[in-house]
């Protein structure tokens, strides 16, 4: 509202054509006339917030110039529908003398001051001309002295109209005044009600009304009403506080009783039924007349059975509130509208979400679970000790928010099967859901019920199938989700694997929380990397390393030979796979962390055998009923036939057939049916001897997503320019590495004789090329540096490095050897390899506490600090330049 404000003695007068502000009302106008542009421009531009101009309304409209159209105009009230735009013009002293010397324009002799509230300049294109946007607040009434011109503008001598302060409160003592301002206000509250009602506001005017003093009211409530231009002028007149009162609430309840007015004409408007809601009255009497007559034969109605499982539901008060309106919504609709399909299907969503339904979990007893676990598990010590203390928690705490745990390991290592052994011990429902590949934030969030084709995200759509609120849910594949202009799925998980926000998760399509703090989430990763920061800090990640050939060879015969004989409809009786073929098929045509590779091989023994049984000439086809048979019967009935060699076998409880075939012999595997149904080898022990037989070549150990490997790096040289070759689809990670390798090796090359004493460049006249075989497949990481040193070491020495031998780690420009990740992986990967000799930074040695002892076992790591301990362990018979330098 606005200040008590000291006029000066001249004001820059910018006339209004038919329109007054009154002080307190808020005005916004558009400049373009030069009067009013220069008026504008000195007036209020250059002052900036010290600048005032006077509004002065003119009667003559026929010589008054237009400066703008009002674009929006009022007090900050909301008092009715006024959306009129109003056009208000500056005179042109210049132009109305030139037209007539005897016309005079028609000044009113009283105007308002006004001060700019908002001010922004323009130029329009391509005249150039300058423009102003001025939002104007009327500040206090002054009367006109003399108007004269100041160039191209209109200024008046004016003095102030209103009141000072001393005056005021002489006038608020008058019994008139105080009987005046009651009724004012009394006539304004209730124009508030009315309004509040019908527009849902008021609350700024009602603030107003205990704020502002009652003859600034006035004005400001006049100035929203659409008055014609003598009730304007005649409010501008009224000084005296009294008389404008006195007016004013006049005006209010005159828009009182307009509004009333128009009130009653709507609702008579509405009382009338339109044609489809006298059908549907019509339809619900001829159903109500048909009940009472015992007509009834239709099913029953579907919405009333859906109101009927919405009650059963057990939705949340505020939920249910929701889903009441909902319902009233679609029973006012006909089933031929275009929305009541999409009503109908998410009330049925909401009947169907289990809000309270929960799975009954027995009491969990540690023992069995641990006993479930190794039964379905093999090895994984630590992590089935990290799931018995999970579940230990839950036992002792069952509302406890515990960690969210992430399996992350190679492929086949049973991330997924732990997930369900979790759930099993429980005895909660068990869901998966499939993050691969997605890329949408509403696979995770849903869609908007305004998209055509809307639905719940995975997480709400699997509550749903499993009907409970409290199952195991997997989020499966998790470091596999992308992101596009459709939104990020990790960052929507955010919510759904915080504990402290899923309680209100809230799913697009739903538009209602829902609670998820219920769930128990567990999620699955192949590596941990893809997976963004934030995420990752909201779970507990539980890496699960690949499995050594014995660990291999106990999962084969305790869980993958029995599964997959009963999935070909086989059986011992048929098939037997001896111990020493697994090991050979784990040797020699398997090489991976997890075990798929080595149940495909075994089903594809199953299916070479599943083939012989179904095609033998010695087989019986036995009825599985045939024990209801007398054994003499039998007897006589397969004697007719010779070409059938078979014993009867007295069929009773103690005999059971497992198939509809017997067979006389099972058939057993051996190294012969290998190659014939598998193929030759994939894999042989010679292969690392093989590879390493010339100088050049080096064995390294890789990570990657899929476990540890064996990775071989072939170095040699040509006549060339001293240029180095890098291929092999290799990352700047490891192009770096070589380049250190080779400069170290360069350093060095007086020391390790490659070179005489004067000799500096190693490569003069000759390029080296490094290659990494497998170029198909990409490679980076640091890894590698002491293995590209190895090898050049070797390529310059023309010695070979041991074939038993495999290294790791990264090494510094001054030839430290620096610890490196995935150690378990790798020392696996070269057991795999049939590697006796690993190469190992000194500073890894911790991590082989994670490392199965049968493998340590069997092999023999080396622990280097320098370079040169690497050399030394990586030659046959040590390093043979160390006697003779200074290494």
């Amino acid at each position: 509202m606005a200040e008590p404000v000291e006029l000066p003695g001249r004001l820059g007068i910018l006339p209004f054509r038919n329109k007054v502000l009154l002080p307190g009302a808020i005005i916004r106008i558009r400049c373009t006339s030069p009067t009013s542009v220069k008026l504008v421009e000195q007036e209020l531009w250059q002052k900036e917030d010290k600048g005032l101009i006077g509004i002065l309304p003119v009667r003559d409209a026929a010589d008054a110039m237009s400066v703008g159209t009002i674009l929006s105009s009022g007090s900050g009230l909301d008092l009715g529908d006024r959306n009129s735009k109003t056009q208000v013009g500056a005179s042109d002293s210049h132009k109305i003398v030139g037209k007539s010397q005897q016309e005079v324009i028609q000044w009113h002799t009283r105007g308002v001051a006004a001060r700019a509230l908002h001010l922004s300049r323009g130029v329009e294109k391509p005249s150039g001309r300058v423009t102003y946007v001025v939002v104007l607040e009327g500040l206090c009434r002054f009367s006109v002295q003399e108007i004269s011109t100041r160039g191209t503008y209109y200024t008046a001598r004016v003095s102030p109209l209103d009141m000072t302060r001393p005056e005021m409160e002489l006038v608020e003592q008058d019994p008139d005044f105080t009987a005046l301002s009651l009724q004012f206000k009394a006539t304004a509250m209730e124009l508030i009600s009315v309004l509040e009602q019908k527009q849902k506001t008021g609350g700024r005017t009602k603030v107003l009304l205990e704020t502002v003093p009652v003859h600034k009211l006035a004005d400001i409530f006049v100035a929203s009403f659409e008055i014609s231009f003598e009730e304007q002028l005649s409010m501008l007149d009224s000084v005296d506080v009294k008389v404008r009162l006195s007016k004013a609430t006049e005006l209010v309840n005159r828009h009182l009783q307009s509004i009333r007015v128009a009130e009653k004409i709507t609702q008579k408007v509405e009382g009338q039924l339109s044609k489809s809601q006298k059908e549907y009255l019509l339809r619900q009497q001829m159903r109500a007349i048909k009940e009472e007559l015992g007509d009834n034969d239709d099913d029953e109605d579907d919405v009333s059975a859906l109101e009927r499982k919405m009650q059963s539901a057990g939705m949340p008060a505020n939920i249910w509130k929701h889903a009441q309106r909902e319902l009233r919504r679609l029973k006012k609709m006909q089933p031929q509208q275009p929305g009541y399909n999409n009503s109908r299907v998410y009330l049925e969503l909401l009947a169907d979400l289990p809000w309270q339904t929960a799975s009954e979990e027995h009491e969990l007893d540690l023992k069995a679970a641990k006993e479930r676990l190794d039964s379905d598990h093999y090895g994984l010590v630590k992590v089935k000790q990290r799931i018995i203390e999970y579940l230990a928690v839950r036992k002792l705490k069952p509302d406890a928010r515990g960690a969210v745990l992430c399996f992350v390991g190679p492929p086949g290592v049973g991330k997924t099967s732990l997930a369900s052994s979790i759930a099993a011990a429980l005895g909660r429902k068990f869901v998966r859901i499939s993050l691969g590949g997605v890329k949408d934030e509403a696979d995770i969030r849903g869609h908007r019920r305004t998209y055509v084709g809307s639905m719940p995200g995975r997480l709400i759509d699997g509550l749903k199938k499993v009907a409970v609120c409290n199952p195991v849910m997997l989020l499966d594949e998790i470091d596999k989700t992308g992101s596009d202009v459709r939104g990020d799925p990790a960052s929507a998980l955010l919510e759904v694997l915080d504990p402290e926000q899923n309680k209100t998760f809230n799913d697009h399509y739903l538009n209602v929380p829902y609670d998820l703090s219920k769930v128990i989430f567990v999620a699955t990763a192949n590596k941990a990397q893809p997976i963004p920061p934030p995420l990752l800090d909201r779970m507990e990640v539980i890496e699960l390393p690949g499995y050594t050939p014995e660990e291999k060879l106990r999962i084969a015969k305790r869980h993958l030979i029995p599964r997959v004989l009963d999935q070909h409809g086989l059986s011992s009786d048929f098939l037997q796979i001896p111990e020493v073929m697994v090991k050979l098929i784990i040797e020699r045509y398997t090489r991976e962390a997890g075990v798929r590779n080595l149940e495909r091989n075994l089903a594809s023994l199953a299916r070479a055998a599943a083939v012989r049984v179904a095609d033998q000439e010695h087989l019986l086809p036995l009825s599985k009923d045939v024990h209801q048979l007398s054994s003499p019967l039998l007897e006589s009935r397969l004697g007719d036939s010779a070409e059938v060699e078979m014993e009867v076998i007295p069929m009773g409880d103690n005999h059971e057939m497992s198939s509809d075939f017997r067979v006389n012999s099972p058939l057993i595997v051996d190294e012969s049916m290998l190659e014939k149904v598998l193929g030759p080898p994939r894999f042989d022990d010679k292969e690392t001897g093989e590879r390493v037989a010339a100088p050049g070549i080096s064995v390294g150990l890789v990570w990657t997503a899929f476990g540890g490997e064996v990775q071989f790096v072939e170095a040699t040289s040509m006549a060339g320019k001293g240029d180095l070759h890098l291929t092999g689809q290799l990352g700047d990670v490891i192009k770096e590495s070589a380049q250190i390798a080779l400069t170290w090796v360069r350093s060095r090359a007086t020391e390790l004789k490659f070179a005489a004493a004067k000799e500096t460049n190693l490569l003069e006249g000759r390029d080296v090329h490094i290659h990494f075989p497998a170029g198909a497949i990409p490679k980076d990481g640091p890894s590698a540096g002491v293995t590209l040193v190895t090898a050049l070491v070797s390529l310059f020495s023309q010695t070979k490095v041991r074939s038993d031998t495999a290294m790791t780690g990264e090494m510094t420009l001054r030839g430290l050897v620096l610890p490196v990740g995935g150690v378990k992986d790798k020392v696996l990967a070269a057991h795999r390899y049939g590697i006796k000799r690993v190469l190992l930074p000194e500073r890894n040695l911790k991590d082989l506490v994670d490392v199965p002892s049968a493998v340590l076992a069997s092999m023999e790591i080396l622990p280097a600090k320098r370079m040169e301990d690497v050399l030394e362990h990586a030659f046959e018979g040590g390093c043979p330049w160390r006697q003779s330098s200074r290494l």
